[in-house]
This record gives structure tokens, C-alpha cells and sequence, in this order.
């Protein structure tokens, strides 16, 4: 696993939605865009990250950014999870983890002394360019968006 760092280009990506439209990072030109991974909606660590973010949208717009939830469940599911935690940000669909692949987010876990594939939770800060700004992987899912909100406010 060969994690995307800052500097980088972003890899262009098109998925569907919690509303099975298709949404592109190309959408969002001129704009920064938080992408961030998460393993499976409606578990609790992803719950809590979602409402973070959910409540804190209003700041993070006003600092011109948009937020992406990746995720490999099916489309199906992203509704129910947007609808429950009323999350007022994009959900998209990567089920073949072929995004989280390009971003080197996918790989190997350990989990209750089990290994599997999936997906690690990694976000990015993509820059109006189109460039990743900063990548965040050191954090506990309830403090999310407070780190995401302390770099932009430096």
C-alpha cells in the first residue's frame, strides 16, 4: 500500500452518489475537496466521524471546501446513512475500491488478530489545482473534523 502524499496529484475519480448520480472530483474545480475513506457506513467509528463533519460543514464551507465520503459499500446503502445521521456532504460509492486503490488506501488490515483487505482511514486535502495540500491519518474518528479544521485555520 503505497499511500498518495502531499504534493501529489490527485487521481481523477468519477462515482455514484447516496442519490446514484455521478459525481467527478473535476466537479469540484476551483475548490479544495476533503476526500476521506471510511471502512463502512452506519458502524459507530464511521457514525461519529460522519457527524463531525455533518456538523461542521457550515465552517468548512466557508473556507471553500467541499467534502467526500468514500466508501466500498454498494450505493444502496449510502442513502440509509446519509438519511439516519443527516449528513449534508457527498457520499460516494467505490466498491471495487478502485479509488482507494489510487489512492493508496487499500490493503492489508488486522483487526481482533484477523488480517484483511480494506479500507484504511486516510483523508486528503485536495487543493482548487487539483494537487493534494495534506493527507490526514493520525487521528480518532470524534476529533476528525476538529484536526481538519485546525489545519485550515493555521
Amino acid at each position: 500500500m503505497k499511500t498518495l502524499q502531499a504534493g501529489d496529484k490527485a487521481p481523477q475519480f468519477s462515482l455514484q452518489n447516496q442519490n446514484d448520480e455521478t459525481v467527478s472530483l473535476s466537479d469540484f474545480a476551483g475548490k479544495k475537496v476533503l476526500v476521506y475513506f471510511y471502512p463502512k457506513a452506519m458502524t459507530p467509528g464511521c457514525t461519529v466521524q460522519a457527524q463531525g463533519l455533518r456538523d461542521s460543514k457550515e465552517e468548512l464551507v466557508a473556507k471553500n471546501v467541499e467534502i467526500l465520503g468514500i466508501s466500498p459499500d454498494p450505493v444502496k446503502r449510502l442513502p440509509k446513512f446519509a438519511d439516519k445521521e443527516s449528513l449534508n456532504f457527498t457520499l460516494l460509492s467505490d466498491e471495487d475500491h478502485a479509488v482507494a486503490d489510487a489512492f493508496g488506501v487499500w490493503g492489508l488490515k488486522k483487526f481482533m488478530g484477523k488480517e484483511y483487505d480494506g479500507i484504511h482511514r486516510i483523508s486528503f486535502m485536495i487543493d482548487e489545482n487539483g494537487t493534494i495540500e495534506q493527507v490526514f491519518n493520525k487521528f480518532k474518528t470524534k476529533e476528525h473534523h476538529t484536526v481538519i479544521l485546525d489545519y485550515l485555520n493555521t
